[in-house]
Protein backbone atom coordinates (compact mmCIF):
# COMPACT_ATOMS: atom_id res chain seq x y z
CA UNK A 1 0.00 0.00 0.00
CA UNK A 2 1.35 3.38 -0.91
CA UNK A 3 -1.55 5.77 -1.06
CA UNK A 4 -2.34 8.89 0.88
CA UNK A 5 -4.90 6.86 2.81
CA UNK A 6 -2.41 4.39 4.35
CA UNK A 7 -2.28 6.06 7.74
CA UNK A 8 -6.07 6.30 8.01
CA UNK A 9 -6.59 2.65 7.15
CA UNK A 10 -3.82 1.67 9.55
CA UNK A 11 -5.62 3.45 12.41
CA UNK A 12 -8.74 1.41 11.70
CA UNK A 13 -6.92 -1.92 11.43
CA UNK A 14 -5.29 -1.31 14.83
CA UNK A 15 -8.67 -1.79 16.52
CA UNK A 16 -8.62 -5.27 18.05
CA UNK A 17 -10.68 -7.68 15.96
CA UNK A 18 -10.45 -5.72 12.71
CA UNK A 19 -9.22 -7.86 9.82
CA UNK A 20 -9.21 -5.17 7.18
CA UNK A 21 -10.18 -1.66 6.18
CA UNK A 22 -11.01 -0.13 2.83
CA UNK A 23 -11.96 3.13 1.25
CA UNK A 24 -14.44 2.53 -1.55
CA UNK A 25 -16.43 4.59 -4.02
CA UNK A 26 -19.96 4.48 -2.63
CA UNK A 27 -21.73 4.59 -6.00
CA UNK A 28 -20.03 1.64 -7.67
CA UNK A 29 -18.22 -0.18 -4.86
CA UNK A 30 -14.78 0.11 -6.42
CA UNK A 31 -11.82 -0.09 -4.03
CA UNK A 32 -9.87 3.18 -3.77
CA UNK A 33 -7.47 1.99 -1.04
CA UNK A 34 -7.27 -1.15 1.07
CA UNK A 35 -5.44 -2.76 3.95
CA UNK A 36 -6.84 -6.26 4.40
CA UNK A 37 -5.54 -9.57 5.72
CA UNK A 38 -4.61 -12.27 3.27
CA UNK A 39 -7.56 -14.34 2.16
CA UNK A 40 -10.09 -11.50 2.20
CA UNK A 41 -11.56 -10.74 -1.21
CA UNK A 42 -11.57 -6.95 -0.95
CA UNK A 43 -13.31 -6.37 -4.28
CA UNK A 44 -16.22 -8.64 -3.32
CA UNK A 45 -16.63 -6.97 0.08
CA UNK A 46 -16.44 -3.53 -1.56
CA UNK A 47 -19.12 -4.46 -4.12
CA UNK A 48 -21.39 -5.80 -1.36
CA UNK A 49 -20.97 -2.74 0.86
CA UNK A 50 -21.42 -0.31 -2.04
CA UNK A 51 -24.67 -2.02 -3.01
CA UNK A 52 -25.87 -2.27 0.58
CA UNK A 53 -25.09 1.40 1.26
CA UNK A 54 -26.99 2.52 -1.86
CA UNK A 55 -30.05 0.48 -0.88
CA UNK A 56 -30.00 1.71 2.70
CA UNK A 57 -29.60 5.31 1.53
CA UNK A 58 -32.61 4.94 -0.82
CA UNK A 59 -34.70 3.42 1.97
CA UNK A 60 -33.71 6.21 4.38
CA UNK A 61 -34.55 8.83 1.73
CA UNK A 62 -37.99 7.34 1.20
CA UNK A 63 -38.57 7.47 4.96
CA UNK A 64 -37.34 11.04 5.13
CA UNK A 65 -34.87 10.13 7.86
CA UNK A 66 -31.73 11.45 6.21
CA UNK A 67 -28.56 9.67 5.15
CA UNK A 68 -27.28 6.81 7.30
CA UNK A 69 -24.27 7.70 9.44
CA UNK A 70 -23.20 4.14 10.26
CA UNK A 71 -23.89 0.75 8.68
CA UNK A 72 -23.35 -2.41 10.70
CA UNK A 73 -23.90 -5.87 9.22
CA UNK A 74 -23.40 -8.58 11.84
CA UNK A 75 -23.07 -12.26 10.92
CA UNK A 76 -22.15 -15.38 12.86
CA UNK A 77 -18.59 -15.15 11.54
CA UNK A 78 -17.94 -11.44 11.84
CA UNK A 79 -19.08 -7.96 10.97
CA UNK A 80 -18.92 -5.38 8.22
CA UNK A 81 -19.13 -1.74 9.27
CA UNK A 82 -19.10 1.40 7.17
CA UNK A 83 -19.36 5.17 7.50
CA UNK A 84 -19.76 7.74 4.75
CA UNK A 85 -16.68 9.74 3.82
CA UNK A 86 -16.27 12.89 1.71
CA UNK A 87 -16.10 12.73 -2.08
CA UNK A 88 -18.86 10.07 -2.28
CA UNK A 89 -16.80 7.40 -0.59
CA UNK A 90 -17.32 4.89 2.21
CA UNK A 91 -14.86 3.75 4.84
CA UNK A 92 -15.41 0.03 5.42
CA UNK A 93 -14.07 -2.27 8.13
CA UNK A 94 -14.08 -6.05 8.11
CA UNK A 95 -14.03 -7.47 11.63
CA UNK A 96 -14.42 -10.68 13.55
CA UNK A 97 -17.47 -11.24 15.73
CA UNK A 98 -15.69 -10.20 18.95
CA UNK A 99 -14.84 -6.67 17.78
CA UNK A 100 -15.85 -3.75 19.99
CA UNK A 101 -18.30 -2.15 17.54
CA UNK A 102 -18.43 1.13 19.47
CA UNK A 103 -14.67 1.54 19.34
CA UNK A 104 -14.64 0.59 15.66
CA UNK A 105 -17.36 3.12 14.91
CA UNK A 106 -15.33 5.87 16.57
CA UNK A 107 -12.21 4.89 14.60
CA UNK A 108 -14.15 4.90 11.32
CA UNK A 109 -15.76 8.28 12.01
CA UNK A 110 -12.46 9.84 13.06
CA UNK A 111 -10.76 8.60 9.89
CA UNK A 112 -13.65 9.83 7.71
CA UNK A 113 -13.27 13.34 9.15
CA UNK A 114 -9.66 13.50 7.98
CA UNK A 115 -10.37 12.59 4.35
CA UNK A 116 -10.50 15.68 2.18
Amino acid sequence: MSTRYDRLLDQITRVRGVRGAMLIASEDGIVVAESVMEGIRASAVAALMGSLARRIRRAADSLGSGAPEFIHLQTAGGALCAVPAPESMLLVAIADSAVNVGLLRLALRKAAEVIA
